[in-house]
């Protein structure tokens, strides 16, 4: 099967060509994929061939945040959505270990796959093309009232929901800080405002996320490149910029007793950490990887917040790729960036 992709060689080495993929197998469904999602990960493979630990070694599709149209479902296929359905597609396919039954966080354990990922060899190919086919566990009806455009942050706000729910029993009534008011941080602030956060702070170093911040519900923002945050005493911070600075700050952030999220993805080399902060001061840190079965859920808060939609900031044509990445590396200027690789029906 040849479809258009964006496909990823190495560092500063990606564009948009004719790629061969393998037929569907018989037990699977053809998608005729709609959009795409550009994810701080696409943007790493883009611009260095690597994403944390997983390195490019062969040419590899990206892309995994993805809505598209049921194309063809497989003889083998006992149940599928009908031909013509608007789906959104969970990026993973986890399997348990032979003889085993599946555990409950099966996102963490080893085995199975993620669209556009160099974590397995050979890589699992993803979503940035005009074709995708997919188990049909991992497709998900996008319910009456969410525009197809909105459906592509399905995955994103599973991921955002999955890392609040790490402190779930903290959210509600609670004072929160959001560290980075990028895509991830404005989908964490509508999250936990759907788990009953009584305040929530955001900041960035740019005008322009503090501004989204507000958008979408936060009911404070600060650029903390030049105004100060104030008092540090947040029962619980999210931090969602991945930087190695962020994550200093948040632990200064936090009240004694209070918790840390932390969302986004941090460097790979080592992090000098003040350790006997987190100590003396009784504070619960909590890593977050991907998400596991928060995806249903995240469409109906999207069909029940339709002003979500403003996250998207731009939206490129497949042929476009290469001017779309360069968007969505600039945080001054957008939010989520999107590829439309098919056509609304």
């Amino acid at each position: 099967m040849k479809t258009n992709a964006v496909v990823a060689h190495g560092p500063q080495n990606f564009r948009v060509e004719e790629f061969e993929l393998p037929d569907p197998e018989l037990d699977q469904v053809l998608i005729d994929v709609l959009y795409g999602g550009i994810c701080g990960s696409d943007l790493h493979y883009a611009k260095v061939g690597e994403n944390g630990p997983y390195r490019i070694q062969e040419p590899l599709v990206l892309g995994h945040e993805a809505v598209g149209y049921v194309s063809q479902i497989g003889t083998a296929v006992d149940d599928a959505p009908p031909v013509g359905t608007l789906v959104a597609i969970h990026p993973a396919d986890p399997v348990a270990k032979a003889g085993e039954p599946a555990p409950k966080n099966l996102h963490l354990h080893q085995g199975g796959t993620y669209l556009g990922s160099a974590a397995s060899l050979p890589h699992t190919q993803g979503a940035f093309r005009e074709q995708l086919a997919v188990n049909p566990n991992q497709l998900r009806v996008v319910p009456p009232g969410v525009r197809p455009k909105s459906a592509v942050l399905a995955e994103p706000l599973s991921v955002a929901m999955h890392g609040i729910d790490r402190a779930r029993e903290r959210i509600p009534g609670a004072r929160v800080l959001v560290s980075g008011s990028g895509p991830i941080g404005c989908l964490a602030i509508a999250a936990l405002r759907t788990r009953g956060a009584a305040y929530i702070s955001a900041t960035d170093i740019y005008p322009f996320p503090v501004e989204m911040a507000k958008t979408v519900g936060a009911d404070r923002a600060v650029n903390i490149a030049k105004t100060e945050l104030g008092p540090a005493d947040f029962d619980v911070v999210v931090e969602c910029s991945g930087t190695a600075q962020a994550f200093l700050s948040a632990i200064d952030a936090v009240r004694p007793g209070g918790a840390i999220i932390q969302l986004g993805i941090l460097p790979g080399e080592k992090l000098p950490t003040p350790i006997f902060k987190l100590l003396n001061r009784e504070i619960t840190f909590h890593g977050s990887h991907r998400f596991d079965n928060e995806m249903e859920e995240a469409l109906n808060v999207l069909s029940q917040h339709p002003e979500l939609e403003s996250i998207i900031t731009n939206v490129y044509r497949l042929t476009e790729a290469v001017e779309a990445f360069s968007t969505a590396t600039d945080s001054t200027k957008s939010s989520k960036v999107i590829l439309q690789i098919g056509e609304e029906r």
